[in-house]
């Protein structure tokens, strides 16, 4: 099991990933795009990854990126809600 801090930096980047791609994970929440199971397993998919730094240097150069990096354990899960969002047309 994963230490809370763990938890809550992984989050975050989850969070921030979300952002970057311009996708509002509450929006996608509260619309039933995404359930609470999909959020806790993306951030648990999120603590595997072997380079949390290298994607902290990522979203600090990255607004209004088009897809999450190669590597990101959450790449497909952000692409379809990316495709999903009610924005997505105008982006």
């Amino acid at each position: 099991m994963q230490d809370r801090e763990t938890l809550k930096h992984h989050a975050a980047l989850l969070d921030r990933m979300a952002g970057a791609l311009g996708i509002d994970l509450e929006e996608a929440a509260l619309s039933g795009r995404l359930t609470v199971d999909e959020i806790s397993d993306a951030v648990l998919r999120c603590t595997g990854c072997a380079g949390p730094a290298h994607c902290t240097s990522w979203l600090a150069m990255r607004v209004g990126a088009r897809a999450a990096p190669g590597y990101c354990r959450n790449r497909d899960l952000m692409a379809r809600l990316r495709a999903a969002a009610p924005e997505a047309g105008r982006l």
